[in-house]
């Protein structure tokens, strides 16, 4: 028996040793090949593609078509998969790798025909830039066929690789703009349901302008003056009210008054969701044009010929999310002005779906509070997307940069750019759309614009202030009278624009320390009165209170790693919320709506209830507002508790807010998360702070320049440049990102070289 059970072991573990050599040898088979010689047609001149220590591709090309066609092939060797999976996402066509489960994202994202329109977009695009596209997915083509074997993820899909076509990259494109304006049209939605179920004066109380602003100017919108609504209460029951995440960015500038080289320097850190691989990819173009040799660094997306965000050594620019009211609802007041049009969904393993569209000359239609709706957005106009922004490689000062910005295809973003001369400015980059009042509720037929068809080329911008300091957060920006033009779309409420408004006027000199620092800052500026609001309330019952209200009076006033106490009081202020707003968010529901988008809107609301007390925003379980705030407390700690045990230890925010990178592939096998995910981090920052980072969610990269200096640039990012698990640069670069080193801009030791020549 004994020998049976030891040949049984033996067998199981000799099994198992092969199937890991069976397995290691076919993800080997897909790992590309960094070093050799090759040749194309495609391209005119021969092309170096090297890579330091880093993974970061670094280019030689003798113009810039070759040097697309470079970038596209070093894309493709390093991240097909994930460009693959950001075409599909736009275009609706994730079923045809995933099947049924992703046919109903698939009709979401076929509301917007994104491929039809990419199509018509590329068509009409300038030569140049049309061959661009092509040189570019070529070399995204010749680099996948070099790799020779599909990635594991096509192997465990059983899904075939397609190839790469012009179209693809202006979709990449457009999976941006689901990204960062999805929840503006969401948000609009939300508000004309609250208007129909319980009046406009409730929409204005709700999104009323909070105490936190930092526009450029120091401008203030004018504050509600309004009562608070009236509130029929009749669910009792207390649903948890999830927040759409805040996608966007910090940046901010400082001109060369306030640096010791008199060049002006830029922080940029772009706030998106994270995931294996990360969105961005390290790179560094070097090409010749008209006779001028251009060297480039920074980051580019996978999927698109461009850095988006870097230097070329005379500027350097960044990005943040405009939230700039870039939708309008229209309301179809006859049915017979709209007509049906069919989307055909391919689904993997079962029939092809038909999806019918219901269309209009104003946009795609749906139905809300049971009326049509037309959704006009940017994203559907024909100056949505093209490849304008590829003109920042060659600028040479802030001036030129600002003019190039109203005519740059891309979801409307705040430029802040600084140059070697010592000049720092801010502008809109991207579309906007001509009409001249948005509108946060539904418009009516007779209100729609023709200007929606043209993208607005008059829009504010500020240069050298005369502090010297530039900041944008996600917040409002421009002028309160610019406001009234340009709209609200979602705008974070002001709190970390705020404090990074304050730490600038804290200095009067400044490095690339300093701005690092100020990246990691994670002071909880916004969260202090409501650790005095709780801190009080516990302590008129301390006796039963004291543990918790010794982590209070402990909570060292950060979004720490060893704070309990900073748990206690952001988890608090989501059970107030879940509280106060639980009847109204279980009434949108039921209308197929949620609160999710409003929630960033609703702080300066909660302060007027909590100062007032009205008796009809009182939860009918609750016999009185103390009873209610108490429960909510009692609620946090009964959570808690069921999450993370009844050891208070366990709170830790570093335990509560961890930063945990997954690829998309281990959330669905659990088994592979140990060798598909990134390490997991504490947790070290939240939202209303410049440190944003929540599960899964933050800084997707972290760059600061000094044109002319980039000696001294960083660049941090939180992976690795290769999607493949057995590259050496799958997890390359994390460890600095999480220790907050200054990792460089600039390649380091090159340890790989392809060259590819034009074939005879």
């Amino acid at each position: 028996m004994l020998k049976v059970i030891k040949w049984l072991v033996v067998s199981f573990v000799v099994i198992g040793l092969l199937t890991t050599a069976v397995v290691y040898g076919l993800l080997t088979l897909s790992l590309p090949s960094l070093d050799g010689q090759g040749s194309s047609q495609a391209i005119s001149q021969p092309v170096k593609i090297e890579r330091d220590k880093l993974g970061q591709a670094v280019i030689h090309a003798d113009n810039r078509l070759d040097a697309a066609y470079a970038l596209g092939y070093a894309h493709a060797q390093d991240r097909f998969f994930q460009m693959d999976l950001l075409r599909r996402n736009a275009a609706g066509e994730l079923s045809e790798l995933f099947g049924k489960a992703a046919i109903e994202l698939d009709k979401k994202m076929r509301f917007h025909q994104l491929r039809k329109r990419s199509q018509f977009i590329v068509e009409q695009l300038p030569q140049t830039e049309k061959a661009l596209l092509q040189r570019y997915a070529t070399g995204v083509n010749e680099g996948l066929a070099q790799v020779g074997f599909a990635s594991f993820e096509y192997l465990l899909t059983g899904a075939e690789q397609q190839p790469w076509q012009s179209e693809d990259s202006l979709l990449v494109i457009f999976s941006m703009y689901l990204d960062l304006q999805t929840a503006t049209f969401e948000r609009d939605k939300a508000l004309i349901q609250l208007a129909d179920l319980y009046g406009e004066q409730m929409v204005q109380f709700l999104t009323q302008p909070s105490q936190y602003q930092a526009a450029l100017d120091g401008s203030q919108l004018t504050p509600y003056q309004g009562a608070i609504p009236e509130l029929a209460q009749s669910i009792t029951a207390i649903t948890e009210i999830t927040a759409n995440l805040e996608l966007g960015s910090n940046n901010w500038a400082v001109t060369g008054d306030l640096t010791t080289t008199g060049a002006a320097m830029l922080s940029d850190d772009m706030h998106l969701s994270m995931a294996v691989p990360v969105i961005w990819y390290r790179a560094q173009l070097n090409y010749i044009d008209n006779g001028q040799q251009y060297q480039v660094t920074g980051v580019s997306l996978p999927g698109a010929p461009a850095i988006v965000v870097g230097s070329n050594n005379n500027i350097a620019w960044g990005f943040t999310n405009g939230y700039l009211d870039t939708a309008d609802w229209v309301a179809i007041d006859n049915i017979e002005q709209t007509w049906q049009e069919d989307e055909q969904i391919v689904v993997a393993g079962a029939d092809t779906v038909n999806y019918q569209l219901t269309m209009s000359e104003y946009g795609p239609v749906k139905e809300i509070n049971d009326k049509p709706y037309a959704l006009s957005w940017v994203a559907h106009h024909n100056y949505a997307v093209d490849m304008t922004l590829l003109k920042l490689e060659q600028i040479d000062n802030v001036d030129n940069a600002l003019a190039l910005a109203g005519n740059v295809g891309i979801p409307v973003q705040n430029l802040v750019v600084v140059d070697s001369q010592g000049n720092a400015g801010w502008r809109n980059m991207g579309a906007i759309p001509g009409r001249k009042v948005p509108s946060e509720l539904a418009i009516s037929v007779d209100d729609y614009s023709p200007a929606w068809h043209d993208n607005e080329l008059q829009r504010p911008s500020v240069k050298n202030p005369s502090d010297g300091r530039l900041w944008t957060g996600n917040s409002r920006v421009v002028s309160s009278e610019d406001n009234l033009r340009f709209g609200n779309g979602g705008y974070a409420m002001g709190a970390r624009s705020s404090q990074i408004r304050d730490r600038l006027y804290e200095k009067q000199q400044f490095n690339e320390a300093d701005f690092n620092q100020l990246q990691h800052d994670n002071e909880a500026r916004f969260l202090t009165p409501w650790h005095e609001l709780l801190l009080t309330q516990l302590k008129a019952d301390s006796n039963a209170y004291q543990v918790y209200i010794d982590a209070l009076e402990n909570w060292q006033r950060c979004a720490c790693e060893d704070s309990v106490g900073y748990t206690l009081v952001r988890r608090y202020r989501d059970e107030v919320i879940n509280v106060l707003f639980s009847d109204i968010a279980a009434t949108l529901k039921e209308a197929g709506g949620t609160l999710k988008y409003v929630k960033r809107d609703l702080e300066p609301a909660l302060w007027m209830l909590i100062e007032q007390q009205p008796v009809s925003w009182l939860n009918p379980q609750f016999a009185s507002w103390d009873q209610q705030m108490v429960g909510a407390f009692t609620r946090v700690i009964d959570t808690l508790t069921t999450e993370y045990g009844d050891n208070i230890q366990n709170w830790r925010w570093g335990k509560v807010n961890e930063l945990v990178i997954e690829h998309p592939f281990a959330k669905q096998i659990p088994l592979l998360k140990r060798f598909l995910n990134m390490p997991t981090v504490a947790g070290f920052g939240d939202s209303y702070m410049p440190a944003v980072q929540r599960r899964g969610f933050g800084a997707s990269q972290r760059f600061i320049a000094q044109p002319g200096h980039l000696d001294k640039a960083i660049m941090a990012i939180p992976g690795g440049q290769s999607g493949h698990p057995l590259s050496a640069f799958y997890r390359a670069g994390f460890a600095d990102y999480a220790e907050a080193k200054h990792t460089p801009l600039l390649p380091q030791e090159l340890i790989h070289q392809i060259v590819i020549t034009p074939s005879k």
